[in-house]
């Protein structure tokens, strides 16, 4: 049995095939207008996966950047504070040096202990120096300041570290506390004892006493500068460690456009032709719109 076409049945089957073709231009100009292929997840169920995961990947990635950014900047501000005191120290050290010769007068000798009481007030002022408002060798005790210009010589601080963390598995000390660089205040070579002993000595002139606290205080500079090499190697880590995290980011960032951005002269290629075949399915759907009974009585 012959099956019946009716206008219809044919009306119907044309309006669906108008919005198929519609529905495929709609989606298409959404990609040029979006520049993406993945707008939602129907669009491509495994890929929008892949995305998720690489978005992931890339704010964790991104936060470890940013610690490595922090922890440079500690690092690299420590060091300018180390060199600082190492500058302080070695002045005090050709101070006494001259403050010791047998042959000064007191006058010579008081006028040295003078600059070396000013020296020491300034390596308190950077022993309680602040990075982004906070101490930096008073080890996780970031908001107390360490030490005072009258009690230094016997004052301790925090000895804990502050970690950072750039990967799985990756962490790093990026701090050095106040007994690394100035000595315990059991030390014999304190810095701050080495400095006020030296100035207790000078002022009664007794150049012996201060001679003796020469070793010593030598003693500090050579530490102070080992904690300079540590922080060095420390800052050497963290670029390496950044210099991967840029890499990795650049790798994601790539990966991600390949899952997510659209191919814009594939996806115009395919707007032109689904245009083209609306238009001609219009076009057609137009003629049998125009058929009426009246074809059917000529």
């Amino acid at each position: 049995m012959a099956l019946r076409v009716t206008p219809g049945m044919m009306n119907l089957q044309m309006m669906r095939n108008i919005n198929s073709n519609l529905f495929r231009m709609d989606n298409n100009q959404n990609v040029l207008s979006t520049g993406r292929k993945l707008n939602k997840p129907s669009d491509d169920p495994v890929g929008i996966t892949y995305s998720l995961r690489y978005r992931s990947e890339l704010s964790i990635n991104d936060q470890y950047q940013k610690n490595a950014d922090a922890a440079t900047s500690w690092l690299n501000y420590t060091d300018t504070v180390l060199n600082q005191l190492n500058d302080a120290s070695q002045r005090a050290y050709q101070l006494l040096v001259q403050g010791v010769n047998g042959t000064n007068p007191q006058e010579a000798i008081d006028a040295v202990n003078v600059e070396i009481k000013q020296i020491y007030e300034q390596i308190v002022t950077l022993g309680n120096s602040k990075f982004n408002d906070k101490y930096i060798f008073n080890g996780q005790l970031t908001d107390q300041a360490p030490y005072d210009v009258t009690n230094a010589p016997t004052q301790g601080t925090d000895t804990m570290g502050i970690t950072y963390k750039f990967t799985e598995g990756a962490s790093l000390p990026i701090n050095v506390t106040g007994e690394d660089v100035f000595g315990k205040s059991s030390d014999p070579d304190n810095l701050f004892g080495v400095l006020t002993r030296i100035q207790n000595a000078l002022a009664v002139g007794d150049q012996r006493s201060a001679q003796n606290e020469l070793n010593l205080l030598n003693s500090r500079l050579t530490k102070i500068n080992e904690v300079r090499s540590e922080i060095g190697a420390r800052t050497n880590r963290v670029e390496l460690i950044s210099n991967r995290l840029s890499d990795l980011e650049i790798n994601l960032t790539s990966m991600q456009s390949k899952t997510e951005d659209a191919d814009y002269a594939e996806t115009i290629m395919k707007f032109k032709q689904d245009e083209s075949v609306y238009q001609a399915s219009l076009a057609t759907s137009a003629k049998i719109m125009q058929t009426s009974l009246l074809d059917y009585l000529r």
